[in-house]
C-alpha cells in the first residue's frame, strides 16, 4: 500500500527500471498496478481516502529483491542520481538499499563468494576495480 500511487509508479518505473504490467484506474485515476523487473513482479495500491495510516506506509517493512548482480544495480541507481547504501557482504550476498517514496527498505542482493561483511570499497581497491 503507498500513500501516492502517481508517486510511487513514477519512482519505480522511471528511477529502478520496472516495467507496468497490468493497471486498475477506475473513474480514470490509477489506483493500483502490477510492476516488473526481469523475474520480479511487485503490486502497487494506493490508499483510500480515510483508511491511510497516520505514520507511513513503509515504516518498519524491508522487501528484500534476489537479482542476478546486486553490484550492476548500485551503478545503475547512482546514474539515475538515486541514493543507494555502499553494497556490503551479509549472508553470502552483496546487498545495497534503497528506501522508497513511503519508506519501505528495498534491499537488493546477489549471491556471492566474497567474505562476509567486506564493503564494496574494500573489495574494490583490493581487486583493482
Amino acid at each position: 500500500m503507498v500513500s501516492s500511487i502517481a508517486r510511487s509508479s513514477a519512482y519505480y518505473l522511471e528511477k529502478l527500471g520496472f516495467e507496468l504490467k497490468f493497471e486498475w484506474r477506475p473513474e480514470g485515476r490509477l489506483e493500483w498496478c502490477w510492476i516488473e523487473r526481469g523475474g520480479t513482479a511487485i503490486m502497487l495500491q494506493e490508499y483510500r481516502k480515510g483508511i491511510q495510516p497516520a505514520e507511513k506506509p513503509g515504516q518498519g517493512v524491508t522487501i528484500c529483491f534476489i537479482c542476478n548482480d546486486a553490484l550492476e544495480l548500485h551503478s545503475e541507481f547512482l546514474k539515475k542520481g538515486l541514493k543507494p547504501t555502499e553494497p556490503f557482504v551479509g549472508n553470502k550476498m552483496w546487498v545495497t538499499t534503497l528506501i522508497d517514496p513511503d519508506g519501505y527498505r528495498l534491499d537488493f542482493e546477489s549471491y556471492t563468494d566474497i567474505p562476509e561483511e567486506t564493503k564494496y570499497s574494500d573489495w574494490s581497491k583490493q581487486a583493482g576495480k
